[in-house]
């Protein structure tokens, strides 16, 4: 039998509403596996906590959380506290303490969803974005003087390091090959960021010559953001800095029919740290408590993380399970249908039991 200690954050707003039904859908998956549990430790770090703590986390969270196998998110953020407060509280400290460099989202566009994009199938949209993670345009570094005064200046440094910038190009050309894409594309802006850029782009290249048999090619974010909505079928791994990253993410789950289906794997890919899973969707205030919240982007994170530990037929189970709800019509508002929260959990459940024997 096979354990793992899962860290649980449900966060804010419909967190706590999706987290139960991604451990749900763990829970089944280890019960039709037969060989394969786990135990869960849940915190309850978020906006409300901070509103009453002064922080997102306890001095001593990370020490916390290390002793886990992975942890697995929910949401971040709520009207009252800034948002930059609980991503610096709370989601970067855990990123960069745990040294998870590699954010991994799937761009796919799964059956039975319909995808703003015109005459876009499936097989059109299925890709994969990989953001680095701990440096680039999110740093720390940077200030403000004379403010609020005519003379106030403002800078912000963004940080590249060689050590940085090699490793993540490096892992998404290492996961093309294991995923068997055909090409690496790199977001770059060196038309305009002058030095930055250029430095991006002389490094993807000198690791694009170590992996010959994989295409490759560069394109300004701009363009490149472009060519998401009129050519998604173009891409198979396309690699970006922190922001870039960020920023193509969220197209990327748009443009595949819902950002309540994205997610995300914050990866630490030696496994020395544990690594973070939780769906691109934020904390969705409007929605609270209606019982409508995707659960999906929660259950598909909850399948990365079954990858992640190992585990790659139950990610694959999960996913088909997902595939087939979908497709069947048990769908949330969020993509047109009127199923909530708890059947269309309740309907993955079954399917991964039917699938399963």
């Amino acid at each position: 039998m096979k354990r793992f200690e899962i860290a649980v954050i449900p966060g804010d707003g419909i967190g706590r509403e999706v987290v139960p039904a991604g451990q749900k859908i763990l829970d089944v998956v280890g019960e039709v596996h037969g060989g394969l549990r786990f135990r869960y430790k849940s915190y309850p770090w978020s906006c409300a906590w901070h509103l009453k703590h002064g922080k997102m986390m306890p001095d001593d969270g990370l020490r916390r959380l290390g002793d886990s196998d992975a942890i697995f998110l929910g949401a971040v953020g709520f009207p009252g506290v800034p948002d930059h407060v609980s991503l610096w509280g709370l989601l970067i400290p855990i990123r960069r303490g745990f040294q998870q460099y590699a954010c991994v989202r799937p761009v796919k566009l799964l059956p039975g969803v319909r995808s703003p994009l015109a005459w876009r199938g499936p097989k059109d949209i299925d890709f994969i974005v990989v953001r680095e993670n701990n440096e680039g345009e999110y740093s720390s570094m940077g200030g403000r003087i004379y403010s609020e005064t005519p003379h106030e200046v403002v800078t912000q440094l963004n940080l590249f390091t060689r050590r940085g910038t090699e490793r993540i190009i490096r892992y998404a050309f290492e996961l093309a090959r294991k995923k068997r894409k055909q090409k690496v594309t790199s977001a770059t802006k060196s038309n305009g960021i002058i030095f930055s850029m250029p430095f991006w782009d002389e490094v993807f290249w000198q690791i694009a010559r170590e992996y010959p048999g994989i295409a490759a090619e560069q394109m300004h974010i701009d363009a490149l953001a472009a060519r998401f909505v009129t050519h998604p079928q173009n891409f198979g791994v396309v690699v970006g800095s922190n922001l870039f990253g960020d920023i193509l993410t969220d197209l990327g789950a748009a443009i595949a029919g819902s950002i309540g289906i994205g997610a995300s794997a914050n990866l630490n890919p030696e496994k020395k740290y544990p690594s973070c899973f939780e769906p691109v969707h934020g904390s969705a205030p409007d929605i609270v408590g209606k019982g409508i919240a995707n659960p999906l982007g929660q259950i598909w994170s909850g399948a990365l993380m079954l990858e992640h530990l190992g585990f790659a037929a139950a990610h694959d189970l999960v996913l088909k399970a997902m595939i087939a709800v979908l497709d069947a019509g048990v769908k949330t508002p969020d993509l047109g249908g009127k199923a909530r929260t708890a059947q269309v959990t309740a309907a993955v459940a079954r399917e991964i039991r039917r699938l399963a024997h």
